[in-house]
C-alpha cells in the first residue's frame, strides 16, 4: 500500500541526488550494490549487539538506494531486465539481513526465544510473499492483488519501531516494547498477505484454465463441419501433442 503513495513522493525528492550521481559517473548497479552492503552492515553489525537506534540510522541512510538506482536508470534510459533482476534479488538480501539481525539479538542479548522465532518467521514469510507474486507472474497470471503488508510496510513498521525502541538506551522508559509489537504486526500481516496472494493465484489460475477450455471447445466446434478425418483421429493427435508438451 505504501508503494503506491510513498514511492512517487520520494522519487521526486531524490531525483536531484540521482542526477548528481549520474554527473559523477556513478552507475545504477553501483548504487544498488553499495546500498545493499550498507543495509546488511547496519543490520548485522548493530542489531545483534542491541544497538537498535544506530543500526536503524545506518540502514535508513542506505535503504533509499532502492529508489535512487531506479531513478538513475530512468534518467539514463537504461532500464533493463538485468537491473530489475539485480535490484529485486538484493532487496531480498537486505530484508533477510534486517530480520536476521533482530533474530540474532533476541537469540543472544535480547534473551527471548519467542521473539527470535517471530523474527525468523518475518524473514521467511517476507521471502515467500515476494515469491508467490513472482512465481504467479512467471506462469502468465496477473496476480492482481498487493496485499495487506508488502515490502514497504514491512520495512517502515520494523525500522521505525526498532529506531524508537533503541531510544531506551538513552533513558526513554518503556519504549523498548515497540519492536516486539511491530514484529508481531509484521508477522501477522505477512501471513495475511501470503494467504491473499495464494487465493488470488488460485482464482486466476482457475479462470485462465476455464477460458482456455472454452476456447478449445469453440475451436473444436468450428472444425467439426466438413471434416474428413476418421473418428478418434483428432483426439489421438491431440493426446500426443499434450503428452509431448508435458514432457517438456
Amino acid at each position: 500500500m505504501l508503494n503506491k503513495y510513498a514511492r512517487a513522493f520520494f522519487t521526486r525528492v531524490l531525483t536531484p541526488f540521482a542526477a548528481f550521481l549520474i554527473r559523477r559517473g556513478v552507475s545504477p548497479d553501483t548504487v544498488t550494490l553499495l546500498g545493499t552492503a550498507g543495509v546488511v552492515a547496519g543490520a548485522l553489525v548493530f542489531y545483534p549487539r542491541g544497538e537498535l537506534f544506530w543500526g536503524t540510522i545506518v540502514i535508513t541512510l542506505f535503504v533509499f538506494s532502492d529508489l535512487v538506482d531506479g531513478n538513475m536508470a530512468r534518467q539514463l534510459g537504461r532500464s533493463s531486465r538485468w537491473g530489475a533482476f539485480l535490484d529485486s534479488t538484493l532487496d531480498r538480501v537486505a530484508d533477510s539481513a534486517i530480520f536476521g539481525g533482530f533474530a540474532l539479538w533476541y537469540a543472544g542479548g535480547g534473551d527471548d526465544n519467542v521473539l527470535c522465532a517471530v523474527s525468523i518467521f518475518c524473514l521467511a514469510s517476507g521471502q515467500v510473499v515476494s515469491y508467490t507474486k513472482a512465481r504467479g507472474e512467471s506462469i502468465g497470471l496477473p496476480v492482481a492483488v498487493n496485499g495487506l503488508v508488502e515490502r514497504a510496510e514491512r520495512l517502515v513498521i520494523s525500522l521505525v519501531a526498532a529506531g524508537l525502541a533503541g531510544l531506551h538506551a538513552f533513558g526513554v522508559p518503556g519504549i523498548q516494547y515497540l519492536l516486539p509489537v511491530a514484529l508481531w504486526i509484521v508477522a501477522v500481516g505477512s501471513l495475511v498477505t501470503l494467504i491473499q496472494r495464494v487465493v488470488t493465484v488460485r482464482r486466476e489460475s482457475a479462470e485462465a484454465e476455464e477460458a482456455a477450455g472454452n476456447e478449445q471447445g469453440a475451436q473444436g466446434a468450428q472444425g467439426t463441419p466438413g471434416t474428413r478425418e476418421k473418428p478418434g483421429a483428432q483426439e489421438n493427435r491431440g493426446t500426443r501433442t499434450q503428452g509431448s508438451e508435458a514432457a517438456k
